[in-house]
Formats: structure tokens, C-alpha cells, sequence
């Protein structure tokens, strides 16, 4: 179940950093006033396909997946979610419901600011609406890059590529090596686009070749250098 917690636990001018150097103090204390912080359990989901879409949303902590379900219930992640980024506005602006879903990989705190604030801020500050569209497009140019890679990359290709994704994302454990997230086998193949019995077996490839190493879900990197060629490669 979702657990709402008080706002005065989180540093807000640390959480939404990206937004908050853009705004006035009275803006600020409009998007304090109006704000919601809820917490989510592993794998619980924050919203669905078909929704209403009523809030941007900030990941404070934690790690979230946008996903859709596909045809025959394969699902197929959209993108991944890292503290301190914001989703959930796209179909708002774009006066739609929800065309994905996202759910909390890991325990998660998410800031939900409602869309009638945003856009109110957004009227009176251009210097907002310049980091949303500028944010839009990145995203797109992202989607767009990845929709060449997942259709036309070769199954190493595109495993190779969401292992460096996810190293990217989230970086590393101290060992230096080991990624920051653990994904199950079904994740990590609906990221690259593939089924989950060809991410086993190619996982397995990649270990015989010495190109990584696996501890249940724990991956470490130990030949990045050849995972990226072979990403390049596709």
C-alpha cells in the first residue's frame, strides 16, 4: 500500500534541484505547499496504463521502470527512472492518459506535484518551460536512439548495450565492477527487447567469454571495453 510521508523529512531544494534554481521564493513555496511525498514497496505500481494523468513525479529514491505490456503479455521497458528525475507529465501535456505503466524496482520515494500547479508555474515562468521542453527532447532523442538499437542490433548487440545502459544510469558498487541495480532475468530481457530464455543464454555467453560475471542477481563488469565493442557492433 502507499505510505505518504511528511514533507518536512525531505530537503527539497536538494531533492528537486533541477527545477529549484529556476524559481522564484514564492514559487518555490507554491511547489512546497502543493507537493505530496508517497513511498513504494518493490515492485508496487505508481500508475497504469489508462490513468489519468494528475501529477509530475520526481524520484527522490529509489529506482522506477516505465514499461508497457506488449503482444502476448511480453512487456517491454520504456525507460528507466533514477533519483532525481521527473515522469508522469508527458501525457499530461499531451492531454492523453497514460500509454505506460511504471512500478518501483526497489523500495522507492516519489514527490507528486499536481499538474495544475506545474502548468500554473510554467505560465509565469518561461525559464520552466524551457527545462521541460528541453527535457522532452532529450527523452525523445533517447527513445528515439534505442528504437534503431532494439530493432536492428543483434541479440549480444543489444544485451551489451542495456548492461552499459544500466551501468550508466546507476553506476557502480565499490568494488567498481558490479552494477547498482538488480534486475531478474525477465527485466533485463524486456529492456533489450528480447525473450527471456535468449538473455539466460547470451548472460551465459558473456560469462564463458569472460566479459562479465554473475552472482544470483548481482552482474560485474570485467571487460567493459569488449561489451562496448560488441554494442558497437550490434
Amino acid at each position: 500500500m502507499v505510505k505518504q510521508q511528511h514533507k518536512e523529512d525531505f530537503d527539497f531544494s536538494s531533492s528537486l534541484t533541477e527545477v529549484w534554481r529556476v524559481l522564484t521564493d514564492k514559487e518555490r513555496e507554491m511547489l512546497r505547499n502543493n507537493s505530496t511525498i508517497q513511498t513504494f514497496k518493490r515492485n508496487e505500481l505508481i500508475y497504469c496504463e489508462g490513468d489519468e494523468p494528475k501529477d509530475m513525479m520526481c524520484l527522490l529514491k529509489g529506482k522506477v521502470k516505465i514499461f508497457k505490456d506488449g503482444v502476448g503479455g511480453r512487456s517491454q521497458i520504456i525507460r528507466m527512472i533514477k533519483p532525481v528525475q521527473y515522469f508522469g507529465y508527458r501525457a499530461n501535456f499531451a492531454q492523453e492518459d497514460y500509454l505506460t505503466n511504471a512500478s518501483a524496482f526497489e523500495p522507492s520515494t516519489v514527490c507528486l506535484i499536481p499538474m495544475t500547479i506545474v502548468k500554473e508555474l510554467i505560465y509565469a515562468n518561461p525559464d520552466l518551460a524551457m527545462f521541460f521542453i528541453r527535457q522532452l527532447s532529450i527523452d525523445l532523442g533517447i527513445a528515439d536512439e534505442r528504437t534503431v538499437n532494439l530493432t536492428q542490433k543483434h541479440i549480444r548487440g543489444r544485451l551489451a548495450e542495456s548492461l552499459l545502459f544500466l551501468k550508466d544510469s546507476y553506476g557502480l558498487e565499490e568494488d567498481g565492477a558490479t552494477l547498482s541495480i538488480y534486475l531478474a532475468r525477465e527485466d533485463l530481457a524486456n529492456l533489450s527487447n528480447m525473450t527471456t530464455s535468449n538473455a539466460i543464454r547470451t548472460l551465459s555467453t558473456f560469462v564463458a567469454e569472460h566479459i562479465i560475471a554473475i552472482d544470483g542477481r548481482k552482474i560485474k563488469l570485467i571487460d567493459e571495453e569488449k561489451l562496448k565493442k560488441i554494442s558497437r557492433m550490434g
